[in-house]
């Protein structure tokens, strides 16, 4: 605990930043609920797995074939349950950390956010299920994985962020699960998205640190300290550059220049100067910063699957 006033420039928030919107309307406050530009990103990530990894060159028709479109839309109900639960469970300390996106207890009924968690990861492992008991059983493992790590987990030092590491890791797996090609690049790109999911989750715990600190979680940098944890996520991001720095090497090697530039410039290069930043960073604003950087990396790696 005594190692808060490591923020001490910038841990409030600007005034009336957590001001309440009711105005903005339902649809908005729901987009907000369930994260919709993540789960955007989450069927690209899914679709281009399917378009560009698995049946390039396929027909749209085999492509999207009702049995992916059902997989599709059952992880994306869990990924959306997940995000309602874990809101559900942190009003408490988003009303520190994120008093100005607070929507359950405040614009949703808490008892309609669990009743649509239930319905939506039901859905979600139902359809699962109903696709072969290999899916079913992964929907269900992701279903009740966002629970745990909602209730206990994320609230534990590196369990979380492990946590969510590899719900991140699995949904990149989902379409090969199906599809079953034994295509080893998918497996390149799940390896990839838990090693910066990693990095992400660590600083967003060092971000939120005020907030987790006064609701008894023990998190990395409440229990190691912010400079310690920072070193950690260290350990995360080299390993990540190693594996792009010899992902690029390989598609240099075998003159695919496309792709082997697109992860040079929009890649590898953001990713070092992450490392860089996150060396330097001391203040909750500037860890804000590096949580959004690991998100446009994200999407840039989700990208280069365009260029296979």
């Amino acid at each position: 605990m005594a190692r808060l006033p490591y923020f001490s420039a910038d841990t409030h928030p600007a005034a009336g930043a957590g001001a309440a919107t009711p105005e903005a309307g339902g649809w908005r406050q729901l987009a907000r609920l369930i994260r919709l530009p993540n789960l955007l990103i989450m069927g690209l990530c899914m679709l281009l797995v399917r378009v560009c990894l698995l049946l390039p060159g396929a027909p749209w028709q085999q492509v999207l074939a009702p049995g992916f479109g059902m997989l599709l839309a059952a992880a994306l109900c869990i990924g959306a349950a997940g995000y309602i639960i874990n809101d559900y469970y942190d009003v408490k300390i988003d009303a520190i950390n994120r008093p100005g996106k607070l929507v359950v207890g405040r614009a949703v009924n808490r008892r309609h956010a669990m009743l649509a968690h239930m319905l939506l990861s039901g859905v979600g492992v139902g359809v699962g299920v109903m696709l072969s008991p290999l899916l079913g059983l992964v929907n269900l493992g992701s279903a009740v994985l966002l629970w745990a790590y909602s209730v206990r987990f994320k609230r534990v030092a590196l369990v979380g962020n492990l946590s969510i590491g590899i719900l991140t890791a699995a949904l990149v797996l989902l379409p090969e699960l199906q599809a079953r090609t034994g295509n080893e690049a998918v497996w390149g790109y799940a390896l990839a998205a838990f090693l910066l999911t990693m990095v992400r989750e660590i600083v967003k715990d060092v971000e939120d640190i005020r907030g987790d600190a006064q609701h008894d979680c023990r998190t990395l940098p409440i229990v190691w300290g912010v400079p310690r944890t920072k070193w950690v996520a260290g350990f995360f991001w080299a390993c990540l550059l190693v594996l792009l720095a010899g992902a690029v090497y390989r598609v240099l090697l075998a003159h695919y220049w496309a792709v082997g530039i697109w992860l040079l410039v929009l890649v590898l290069a953001p990713l070092l100067a992450l490392g860089y930043h996150l060396r330097r960073a001391d203040r909750r604003k500037h860890f804000a910063r590096l949580s959004a950087g690991c998100k446009w990396i994200m999407l840039a790696g989700i990208l280069s699957m365009l260029w296979l």
